[in-house]
């Protein structure tokens, strides 16, 4: 996954990595069956790559760009309608007849070209196709460029806050037990099980070391300098298998600030490699100046990063009188603006404006956050058994 500020010039760095000489599997060094070398993701619907690359606009469909690289270009809007429109089939069935659910009816009347704004929506649907891409087992490796979202962060957030927006909304033990007691309410509880259980898979998927690594674009600026914290740290919240950041001198003007910064920052971090991308002598325009950029994006390494690496560990007492705490190493630029909050069994944790939720592990939902601290670069959170929810063990008998 390649992202960044916006103007930073994700896509262009991410089309040079994808046209990198990879034409061979990066460990093993074999072409395993017939898979092709390289897919080039791009999610925006209006992106100039294809022209770029000298290929036709083919919107959801793989285009041979090279020999070993294709270019899948998804729609956004096509992406939505077409998923809705299976959903809402769904919802119809049982319109007329749930009287649990007062809104089926209403959001089965919404017609799929009225969906280009709805909250989440694509974003968790784009991810999806992305994932489809992704486990196809056609290609070696997929690199996705994620510059054609106004938010690509928050765009990795979305299967995370719809999983939870459909717990709100109905519950996954109510909307089982509904459906086996009402069958009409069948088909539509298995559709929103779907969506639930593609959200989980995303999750997974996102923070996954083995498989994943992301990679982090900057101007070379003072506006790359300036974003560069913000990024890691969020990064760092979100679990993110951070790889690697690249310096981008064509965008921005000369990075010598922006580089000092980026390996300040990540100087006691050894999995994440930072590089400078020199500006191009002629404009990017076609296939051939493209491959002239020298990239290599590094492959997994993994080792889970941030909240994805987190720990749980009981420091003293028993029972009631128990103190666990709960820390992972995270960036904090602006200290001010860490807030704290708790919404079941997630933490809702705020760091430079960007508010994501962090799942509790299994013995500390059942806790009270006992206090906060930030210190040697890690958070850390002291938790202690409520009461009321505790399990008490049994009094002995003498």
């Amino acid at each position: 996954m390649v992202f960044g500020p916006g103007g930073s010039g994700v896509s262009v760095l991410s089309a040079a990595a994808a046209l990198g000489d990879r034409s061979t599997h990066p460990r093993s060094g074999l072409r395993v069956g017939s898979e092709r070398g390289t897919l080039l993701v791009s999610l925006d619907g209006r992106s100039y790559l294809p022209e770029r690359l000298g290929v036709l606009r083919v919107p959801g469909e793989p285009v041979p760009v090279t020999a070993d690289v294709d270019l899948l270009q998804v729609d956004p809007l096509r992406v939505v309608e077409n998923a809705w429109s299976d959903f809402t089939a769904a919802l119809a069935a049982v319109a007329g007849v749930s009287t649990l659910l007062p809104l089926v009816g209403t959001l089965a009347s919404v017609d799929p070209g009225e969906l280009s704004t709805l909250p989440g929506a694509q974003e968790f649907l784009l991810l999806r196709q992305v994932r489809d891409a992704a486990t196809a087992g056609r290609w070696q490796r997929i690199v996705v460029d994620l510059s054609g979202c106004s938010d690509p962060l928050a765009l990795l957030r979305a299967p995370t806050v719809l999983s939870a927006a459909l717990e709100r909304l109905w519950p996954r033990h109510a909307r089982l037990a509904e459906a086996s007691e009402k069958p009409a309410l069948a088909q539509l509880s298995a559709a929103v099980e779907g969506i639930d259980r593609d959200c989980q898979d995303l999750i997974e998927l996102l923070v996954d070391p083995h498989g994943v690594s992301a990679h982090l674009v900057v101007d070379g600026g003072d506006r790359g300098a300036r974003a560069l914290a913000d990024h890691v740290a969020i990064s760092d919240l979100m679990g993110l298998p951070l790889r690697s950041v690249l310096v981008n001198n064509g965008a921005g003007g000369p990075g010598g600030a922006t580089e000092d910064v980026a390996r300040g920052l990540l100087a006691d971090d050894p999995d994440v490699t930072v590089s400078v991308v020199d500006a191009a002598a002629d404009p990017l325009d076609r296939l051939s100046r493209l491959r002239r950029i020298d990239i290599d994006l590094p492959d997994p390494t993994g080792r889970p990063r941030g909240s994805g690496a987190l720990t749980v560990t009981h420091v003293s007492g028993e029972d009631l009188e128990s103190l666990f705490e709960l820390a992972w190493r995270q960036g904090l630029p602006d200290p001010d603006r860490l807030e704290l909050g708790r919404s079941g069994d997630d933490l809702l944790i705020t760091i430079s404006g960007f508010r994501f939720p962090v799942r509790l592990p299994s013995v500390l939902r059942r806790c009270v956050v006992a206090g906060a601290d930030w210190t040697d670069g890690r958070l850390v959170l002291q938790f202690r058994p409520d009461p009321r929810v505790w399990p008490q063990r049994p009094m002995r008998v003498s």
